[in-house]
């Protein structure tokens, strides 16, 4: 440790950190617009200068290291001035719609603004020759609002490993777009919206689907369903100001039934399904000589990633659609005619935590006879809008139960929020299927934890099974070199495209740090630990499900409805 002085006050710092990073760990406000935990700094929005003194020049205190006896002042008048010019110079050419921005409120420029005082524009805004970009089917990009911060294009290319896009041209006419100027929705863009969450401004939103919802809740010739998935109970509690990790599932029930939807089903009981299909496919491929490692198919951004960028490895892909379009197909597939009702009057929405989940349920693969299973995604930020036009308070509704037959869930569904959640409950159900025993210990607790690469060995009867649970698409990348390297260990790997998985999908709340996203996972594992059903198979719903209609797993019904097949894409790289 070290010591310097700071605005006056003597504090200590790490030897080796640098001066942002020592300032914050001592709780000294730095503003900056282009700064990423955990990645080196790219020094390009200039905000978090400080004066040094000894220093002719303001410095950087991203990128330059802490010093013994080193004098730092954080808001003198020069280094006041230098931010707000630095504001003022990026508001100057940036449009003046913030009434009708997607992150009115929520945007990094308009705070910085309102905390500087700035009350009058320099200059005229001058809009860009890039028109904006409404091809893709999650993603939205409007050239006229990104600041060039640089944040998008690191969290695609150094994190999830994509590099959908990047810096085009130079000085002031650069601009950050995909290869060739195309549209996202040939670019090898995977629509995971982890580029919303990092962007400052309106630069990068979700497609929305909100006024599309309104109008079928309102259109009394339509049948409006509606599932929500595991994380987002754990989740949505924070776009109205309550504690992270605040589980709000009976109160969101409540809310969506009080919004109009006739029924409002649990996507975990599909997680349920997913697991009793992808066990059984996992003993099967054991028992046969079947492809290994088996790769998880939950998470849509990495299924579009592996269709282009490792089409090699689709037959190790399990064939099990994801939880949203299971459950999608079922509402279409068994609710309707059990029912006696049109699939095609049905509106089938779902909240997900996911903005690729968007993508997914436009794909082809997942609709029969021209019916969509899913018609519309929204996300957990989608649904807090939602409830804000409807007038819906969360933390004052009756907590409510889910609808039958597709409400009742064990925690195993509940769990696949979090990355390792999957393979935890498919080690669950596994066992039992190849054992016929339950695990002595239903705690997995090496798969646990936010880090981005896991495995183990675990023994199930005489047969010891190898598994691999990544987040984030750099670290998928990294485990397929080393199956073409000729790793052969595994015999099971969990992907999530999301770091962390599902709880920090590109469709959760805005500003959440690794402290909210740990107790996001802590609140699932709360679930876990005091619910009374925490296996799949134990499930009555899902046993009942397969005894009248569905048969067995990897049967024939089953096949038709909660099964698919991905091929090879060609992108424009």
């Amino acid at each position: 440790m070290i010591t310097m002085e700071v605005d006056s006050r003597n504090l200590e710092a790490t030897e080796g950190d640098t001066i942002l990073a020592a300032l914050r760990k001592q709780g000294v406000h730095v503003p900056t617009l282009c700064h990423m935990e955990k990645l080196p700094p790219s020094g390009a929005c200039r905000l978090c200068v400080v004066e040094v003194e000894g220093f002719p020049n303001l410095v950087p205190a991203c990128s330059y290291p802490v010093a013994a006896g080193m004098k730092i002042r954080t808001r003198s008048p020069r280094v006041l001035s230098a931010r707000k010019m630095i504001v003022e110079l990026l508001l100057s050419g940036h449009p003046d719609d913030c009434l009708y921005c997607a992150r009115n409120g929520g945007c990094d420029l308009q705070r910085l603004s309102q905390e500087m005082g700035i009350r009058q524009r320099i200059g005229v805004p001058r809009k860009s020759d890039k028109e904006m970009d409404v091809s893709g089917a999650s993603i939205i990009r409007n050239p006229d609002k990104c600041i060039l911060c640089g944040k998008c294009v690191r969290v695609c290319e150094e994190i999830q490993g994509v590099a959908a896009i990047d810096f085009i041209a130079r000085g002031s006419r650069a601009y950050i777009g995909t290869a060739f100027d195309e549209g996202l929705n040939v670019s090898s863009c995977v629509n995971c919206g982890q580029c919303i969450l990092v962007c400052p401004t309106g630069a990068l939103s979700e497609r929305s689907y909100v006024e599309d919802v309104v109008a079928a809740l309102a259109d009394p010739q339509k049948y409006v369903v509606v599932q929500h998935a595991p994380s987002v109970s754990v989740t949505l509690a924070e776009e109205f100001g309550l504690k992270p990790g605040t589980d709000v599932d009976g109160q969101m029930v409540a809310g969506l039934r009080r919004m109009g939807f006739r029924k409002v089903f649990d996507t975990s009981f599909a997680a349920d399904l997913t697991i009793m299909e992808e066990a059984s496919e996992l003993a099967e491929r054991i028992a046969h000589g079947g492809k290994l490692p088996m790769l998880t198919s939950c998470s849509p951004g990495w299924i579009k990633f592996i269709e282009q960028f490792y089409p090699q490895y689709l037959a190790n892909v399990s064939t099990c659609k994801s939880p949203q379009q299971m459950l999608g197909a079922l509402v279409k597939g068994f609710f309707a005619p059990r029912r006696g009702m049109d699939p095609a009057k049905i509106v089938s929405v779902s909240v997900m935590p996911c903005t690729a989940k968007k993508f997914e349920c436009s794909r082809p693969e997942m609709a029969r006879e021209y019916v969509p299973d899913v018609d519309y995604v929204l996300t957990t930020r989608e649904l807090a809008q939602l409830f804000r036009m409807f007038g819906v308070d969360v933390g004052a509704m009756v907590p409510e139960a889910t609808d039958t037959p597709f409400g009742e869930r064990s925690t195993a569904g509940k769990i696949f929020g979090a990355t390792g959640g999957v393979m935890e409950a498919a080690l669950r159900t596994a066992h039992f299927l190849l054992t016929g025993k339950e695990l002595a210990d239903l705690k997995t607790q090496p798969l646990r934890g936010l880090k981005g690469a896991k495995s183990m060995q675990v023994q199930i009867g005489d047969l010891e099974v190898g598994v691999a649970v990544v987040s984030g698409l750099g670290n998928a990348r990294r485990l397929l070199d080393e199956f073409t390297a000729g790793r052969r260990d595994l015999h099971f790997v969990e992907v999530m495209t999301c770091p962390g998985g599902c709880i920090a999908g590109g469709g959760q709340p805005f500003g959440a740090d690794i402290n909210a996203i740990r107790a996001r996972m802590q609140a699932l594992y709360k679930i876990d630990r005091d619910e009374p059903i925490r296996t799949s198979h134990s499930n009555p719903s899902v046993a009942r499900l397969y005894k009248e209609f569905l048969g067995k797993p990897l049967g024939e019904m089953s096949h038709r409805l909660l099964h698919t097949h991905y091929a090879q894409r060609d992108v424009v790289l």
